[in-house]
């Protein structure tokens, strides 16, 4: 299945906003946080996006592990695109980032290093986000198109590590994800992370299945605390 885009610009089609992949590069940076959903259902999703909004996190990404992500972001798009940045998570390949941006995902996410899936989002103009560890992935990545980067897993590295990496690679934007809590977020930040992909800490999958969409929104508004108080004293 080919995209049927032509070199994606900035504007609207329909009721849908449409943003290049460096406006929307820009907007992560801005946004600080970004909502990682991962094996919910349709029926879910957007209580969740509302809960997220609420408490002022206007980034959100479908996991491509969850069963009709393709269908989720295409509903989020149609729904949200004019208040939320909607992307794809746990992209593995070229393929599923094709997809995925059929969907109408405006950037894509990836635990691991693949460069024709950067291949892929670039001939779109759609942001790709590939994982990296090591200095040589974080170059690699950067050397075939990607500017930001998701360092992980970002807990387990912790953020002196993204200090580390910043100092001869701060030219690359970096993203942590894994393992990022409300106590550790404002660390990664002032270590040089320009944002951090959160999950379970953020959208907890009991909370959904409880319906305790009230909790996630009053977790959002801590992260965005954090992020604010963390930018503005690094």
């Amino acid at each position: 299945m080919e995209p049927s885009l032509n070199g994606k610009k900035s504007g609207t089609k329909g009721s849908v906003l449409i943003m290049n992949d460096y406006e929307v590069l820009q907007k992560i940076k801005e946004n600080g946080i970004c909502a990682i959903v991962r094996g919910t259902t349709s029926d879910k999703m957007c209580k969740i996006a509302d809960a997220l909004l609420e408490g002022g996190v206007t980034t959100i990404e479908v996991t491509f592990n969850t069963p009709g992500a393709a269908e989720m972001i295409q509903e989020l798009v149609q729904k949200y695109s004019d208040r939320m940045l909607i992307g794809a998570g746990t992209v593995l390949d070229s393929e599923t980032a094709k997809v995925a941006i059929v969907s109408g995902a405006s950037f894509i996410l990836s635990p691991t290093l693949n460069v024709e899936m950067i291949k892929t989002c670039q001939r779109y103009s759609v942001l790709p986000v590939p994982g990296v560890t090591t200095p040589t992935e974080a170059l690699t990545a950067w050397e075939n198109g990607a500017r930001i980067v998701k360092v992980f897993p970002a807990g387990v590295l912790g953020p002196n590590y993204i200090k580390q990496l910043k100092g001869p690679l701060s030219q690359i934007e970096m993203m942590a994800v894994g393992g990022v809590n409300v106590e550790n977020f404002g660390d990664f930040i002032k270590a040089g992370a320009t944002s951090a992909g959160i999950g379970g800490e953020l959208v907890n999958k009991k909370l959904v299945e409880a319906n305790d969409f009230k909790t996630i929104t009053e977790r959002a508004a801590s992260f965005v605390k954090v992020f604010q108080g963390a930018v503005q004293s690094a």
